[in-house]
Order: structure tokens, then sequence, then C-alpha cells
């Protein structure tokens, strides 16, 4: 649909300037250019006919969840980040649940889950040494859901071929990985220079496997 298209490219555009006001550490454009590119992504779900099925819905919730995280974390504030990730915590859960709507294949689950798993593992024993109290456990049960969320969708597109929607998971979770460099590892603009991209890559993806054989 001609309108899809243009709010992917409004998308596309706005994450490409919001990378722009990150190098300039201009904070009006990260706050303007932020909310924009998020705000088209729940769109595009929208103009597909997200609440026409069970599987719609979910990503759209989940997406919606990704919004208010976004805005969430526009701030520095401990407290504050601890309610974006939060959000972004429920929006995994709730992509697993769109992606266990549809078909699964279980070899491709269970393979998943193992490669997810070492990954999950590999990434949380990294950060393990920059967490302190809450952290470790909030980080904890982030990564558990970014394996849970990626067996399925992985799994999904086995059974059904669109592995468009893997790639998807996949670049959301190593999105994430952007983030928690910069939270906890080693904070700087470059973090987000290829983190962002690839989030808003990776949430358009899912907001376009709205629709058509998928949602039915």
């Amino acid at each position: 649909m001609p309108e899809t298209q243009l709010i992917v490219t409004v998308c596309l555009v706005a994450s490409a300037a919001l990378v722009a006001a990150e190098v300039r550490d201009s904070p009006p454009g990260r706050v303007l250019f932020k909310i924009v590119a998020s705000t088209a992504f729940v769109v595009i779900a929208m103009q597909r006919d997200a609440m026409a099925s069970s599987y719609g819905r979910l990503i759209l919730a989940a997406l919606v969840l990704g919004w208010f995280g976004d805005v969430f974390l526009l701030s520095r504030q401990s407290r504050v980040f601890l309610l974006g990730l939060a959000s972004f915590l429920l929006a995994h859960i709730v992509f697993s649940l769109a992606f266990a709507h549809r078909p699964l294949s279980t070899p491709a689950l269970a393979a998943g889950f193992a490669v997810m798993s070492c990954v999950g593992a590999t990434v949380l024993a990294w950060l393990w040494r920059q967490l302190s109290g809450i952290y470790r456990a909030a980080v904890a049960c982030y990564v558990a859901a970014i394996v849970a969320m990626c067996s399925f969708a992985i799994a999904m597109s086995a059974a059904t071929g669109a592995w468009i929607v893997a790639a998807g998971a996949l670049a959301f979770a190593a999105s994430d990985i952007s983030v928690a460099r910069d939270r906890f590892v080693a904070p700087g603009v470059i973090n987000r220079v290829w983190g962002l991209p690839l989030y808003y890559a990776a949430q358009t993806i899912l907001a376009l496997s709205v629709g058509g054989a998928l949602q039915r």
C-alpha cells in the first residue's frame, strides 16, 4: 500500500535523522526524531489492520510497549531507565506470544533455544561485572526474554517460511547489545550509530509482518 510505503520511509528517514542528532549531541533533535520514528512503526502495524487478528494485536501491543520504552530511554536517570527496561522486557514477551500464535517447528524451536541460550549466557557473562543490585536481576530477566523471543521467531519462520520475521527478531536482539554496551560497558555515540538503525529496521520488519498470510 502506498500509505504504508510512505510511513516506512518516514520511519527510516527519522531514524537516520535521530542518528545525526546523536552524533551532534542535539537533545531537541533526539527527542523529536525518536518519537517520530517510533510512532511510525506503530502506525505501520495499524495501517496493516493489526486489530484483525490475535497475531496482529499482539504485534501491535509489543510495538506500543517499544514506543514507551523508547520514550523512557530518552532519560539517563536510573529509575526512568529501569522503566524503559521493563517496557522492552514486556515487548519481548509479547512478541514471543505473537510468534507462538503461528505454526511452529519443534526442531527449530529446540535448536533456536539452544543457540540463543548460549548467546544469551555469553552476553550476560560479559555484562555481569558491570551490573549491581537490581540491575543483575533485571538484565538476567531481560536476556531470558530475548532468548525466548528469538527462539519462537526462528521456530515460526522455519514453519512458515517467513524468515524475515526471524531476521527482525534477531536484529532487535542485536540492537539491545548496543544499549547495554552504552549503559553499562563503554558509553559513547558509536553505540547509537549502529544500534539505532538496526533497532528501527527490526521494528519496521516486525510491523510489516502484520497482514497477509501471516495474520490469518
